[in-house]
């Protein structure tokens, strides 16, 4: 994996985060994410970031919860084992109606929830870099990705103009991995650090 710098500011208000992001945007900076203590509605549309796919990959597990289930009960009643019960035909889709019900939700449940904890990298082994320490409680933490052209001082000085109330330039891997925090580094370590007023 790759470490990169990062221009780090932190907001303390919703509505200048927002702004700020928009004028961000607007100038040509990369954002590399937003951390939020909580759901800012609109706040994906800012950034540009696309709809999710997610509800897609629910409908087509669903889908193969469904086939599995009706395959799999229609090859057992009709081909592998065929009973009688009570007179019925032995493709009796209404009383399979039940199981391929629970297998479809069953399905579409379990594979949006890996699903989703695969595309937000989350899981109780795996680590990622966390950009400050108060983005989950009462800060607004917005981070910028630096380019091989892009000047930390300058992006600084932006993001000071912008109402960011902390700023700091950090190394961080860019993906996640797997075990203790203190591997290479000490967690949250910057590696050079400002504080603008």
């Amino acid at each position: 994996m790759s470490i990169k710098k990062f221009v780090v500011g932190c907001f303390t208000e919703e509505q200048a985060l927002f702004s700020a992001v928009k004028k961000v945007r607007s100038t040509g900076y990369k954002i590399h994410d937003v951390y939020t203590p909580m759901p800012i509605h609109g706040l994906d549309k800012a950034m540009g970031l696309r709809d999710t796919s997610l509800h897609t990959a629910g409908f087509i597990y669903g889908i193969t919860g469904t086939t599995t289930a009706l395959s799999g009960i229609g090859w057992i009643f009709t081909s592998d084992w065929p009973l009688n019960f009570g007179g019925k035909p032995h493709f009796a889709l209404p009383a399979w109606i039940p199981i391929t019900f629970e297998l479809t939700v069953l399905f579409a449940s379990v594979g949006m929830v890996l699903t989703f904890c695969y595309l937000c990298q989350m899981a109780p082994f795996v680590k990622k870099h966390h950009f400050h320490l108060r983005s989950t409680d009462d800060l607004f933490v917005m981070v910028l990705e630096c380019t091989p052209t892009s000047d930390e001082a300058e992006m600084s000085t932006f993001l000071n103009g912008l109402g960011a109330k902390e700023i700091n330039v950090q190394e961080a891997e860019t993906g996640w991995w797997l075990g203790r925090y203190d591997r290479n580094t000490q967690p949250f370590e910057k590696k050079t650090a400002s504080t603008l007023a």
